[in-house]
């Protein structure tokens, strides 16, 4: 976090509240000429965008005056945060990073010839 935002902060930011990631949220103590108020998030650790959960990002891009937490359907799967560059990232079957071996092709592959 860099310290000009830190004192900014301070000095003239409203906490909003928390998400479960422990990023908190902020709004300036006074609005601006056009009666909005300014809006921003203090990430917990490392400053990554996909940390902040739905429900926070729609009360950031004032789509929502407060942050609306629905309630979780069972085909809902819990939020995560961009896993790219991780050991918990995407790979799929075949790539060289999980053994570098797939299923052999079934022949119903044509390869394209111009």
């Amino acid at each position: 976090m860099h310290i000009g935002t830190k004192l900014y902060t301070i000095f003239n930011g409203k906490p909003v509240g928390k998400d479960s990631f422990g990023n908190c949220y902020f709004e300036s103590k006074c609005p601006d000429k056009n009666g909005k108020r300014k809006r921003w998030v203090m990430y917990k650790g490392k400053a990554e965008a996909s940390k902040v959960p739905p429900e926070w990002h729609g009360w950031l891009h004032y789509t929502f005056d407060s942050p609306i937490v629905a309630k979780k359907q069972a085909w809902q799967v819990d939020f995560l945060p961009n896993l790219t560059g991780t050991d918990l990232a995407y790979f799929p079957p075949g790539d060289s990073r999980k053994g570098g071996h797939r299923d052999k092709a079934t022949g119903d592959y044509e390869a394209w010839k111009p």
